[in-house]
């Protein structure tokens, strides 16, 4: 990110630039600060488009159209499929001068391995934006704060990435929400939070899941409740929580052999300091008790299926069964 800081402050931009990775709240915002510092508001010399249906012959062609009455033209590219395959005819005339032309991609996904990769990390440059770590997180969330000119506490800012999770789209949602809900007020509290922001799905899994670590039955079964009000299907929450009890069963057999959070974060997909969380509540579990958990979950799939339980009963059943 400093790069392209530095790149868009001094000037000195490249012709092409790939933003990938999974934080797509970072990938547009990059985008359009590229775009402003490439062609400002000239909409004549803009190319943008969305989606893989156009050819690597049709991209090559409007690269070769001159500017209009301009030192620059931009051709942006958004999720075209293009770094993953049929990216090798532009590898190659990517490696050639582009002229007046520049190019912005923007994919969720990209294949390091591709030609084109390579090509763009060879000649431009390439910013993967991964999920950021918890404290780059509430720097952030401070920040947007304090720009509304209002105040958040430490515990409330912990409070809001346990409901939102750490996607910064869904932060930044609900963080709009919450400056005009605390419209005629200075500070933004964990109770704000309670009266207007939706919690996450993952987040109400992994709670109720804490729940039942703790042996917290009431808890637990109120967690569940609340997401069958939310129309939530109960095969759903089934799917997630033997999902969750087989994410906690990696991170223990994991913190067993010695790795630290960072490395079982890489292991099981998780930044950092989730991994951190999911290493504390697998202690509430034995390994014996997470492998017969997972068990009973697919015993319960099985009884919806073959007609023997309902689906709600099932997953309540389970729910009473490991946090008695």
């Amino acid at each position: 990110m400093q790069r392209i800081n530095d790149d868009i402050k001094t000037g000195q931009l490249k012709k092409i630039y790939l933003l990938c990775g999974e934080e797509a709240y970072l990938r547009k915002q990059y985008r359009d600060r590229l775009k402003e510092a490439i062609i400002g508001d000239d909409t004549m010399n803009y190319y943008y488009h969305e989606g893989k249906e156009l050819s690597t012959g049709e991209i090559i062609d409007l690269s070769e159209t001159l500017p209009f009455f301009a030192e620059r033209r931009l051709i942006l590219l958004e999720n075209s499929g293009l770094f993953k395959s049929g990216g090798e005819e532009l590898a190659d005339y990517l490696k050639g001068d582009t002229g007046s032309t520049y190019f912005v991609f923007v994919e969720a996904e990209a294949d390091k391995r591709s030609r084109l990769y390579k090509t763009v990390k060879d000649t431009g440059y390439v910013a993967e934006f991964k999920v950021q770590e918890e404290a780059v997180l509430k720097r952030w969330i401070v920040s947007r704060v304090r720009k509304e000119g209002k105040e958040i506490s430490g515990q409330a800012v912990d409070h809001l990435i346990r409901m939102t999770g750490t996607d910064m789209e869904t932060i930044s949602r609900e963080l709009e929400k919450l400056f005009c809900y605390c419209l005629d007020r200075p500070e933004i509290t964990g109770s704000d939070m309670d009266a207007i922001c939706v919690k996450q799905l993952t987040s109400h899994i992994f709670d109720m899941v804490g729940a039942i670590a703790e042996k917290k039955q009431k808890r637990a079964l109120s967690l569940y409740y609340e997401l069958v009000a939310l129309k939530e299907p109960p095969m759903r929450i089934l799917f997630l929580v033997a999902r969750q009890f087989n994410l906690l069963l990696q991170v223990k057999e994991l913190k067993k052999k010695g790795y630290a959070n960072k490395a079982v974060g890489e292991k099981v997909g998780l930044p950092a300091f989730i991994a951190g969380k999911y290493m504390v509540q697998a202690d509430g579990f034995s390994e014996e008790e997470l492998r017969a958990a997972l068990r009973a979950c697919v015993e319960a799939e099985e009884a919806v299926k073959t007609g023997r339980m309902n689906d709600s009963m099932s997953l309540e059943l389970l729910i009473i069964r490991y946090s008695s």
